[in-house]
């Protein structure tokens, strides 16, 4: 795998990490299928969720979300035009919708409680800096909610 040269650049030599959202992993993917709703509407997946939150036409969401597959919702996506406080609404758009997948489908929260104490990050080779980590560099925000919401879980369990 072409991100196993990042656990060798790590202070702690022996922290598991998480590093591509393929195979036993596929569950954090925002592609996987798990119903999310958002502002009253149900979704496929996150992706066609946060995709959709992009524009506030309600007709548009709805179209996003009877899209076939997440690569189809994320193509659209990209042809909206968006909404004028997104970049300041995004992260927090994400973590709802992340959030929701993980304390709404309970499997899903016990496979992430799963994952310990590993680090997650959404290793990629699409130069995406902003949601992960491609060529050993990036923000990871997306890891970071994962990480976020793994330990509000965790939180509900102890008493």
């Amino acid at each position: 795998m072409a991100f196993a040269y990042r656990k060798y650049l790590r202070m702690d030599y022996h922290q598991k990490i998480v590093s591509c959202f393929m195979g036993e992993f596929y569950f954090l993917s925002n592609f996987y299928p798990a119903k999310v709703e958002f502002e009253g509407i149900t979704y496929p997946s996150v992706e066609h969720a946060y995709q959709s939150a992009k524009t506030l036409d309600i007709s548009i969401r709805k179209q996003i979300a009877v899209l076939f597959t997440p690569l189809r919702a994320k193509n659209a996506g990209r042809g909206l035009t968006i909404r004028n406080d997104w970049d300041q609404i995004k992260l927090e758009v994400m973590e709802q919708c992340v959030r929701y997948k993980f304390t709404h489908h309970a499997f899903l929260g016990n496979k992430l409680l799963s994952t310990g104490n590993a680090l997650i990050e959404e290793g990629n080779d699409w130069e995406d800096y902003f949601w992960g980590i491609c060529d050993g560099r990036g923000e990871n925000h997306l890891g970071k909610i994962l990480i976020k919401i793994r330990s509000e879980l965790r939180s509900k369990l102890s008493p």
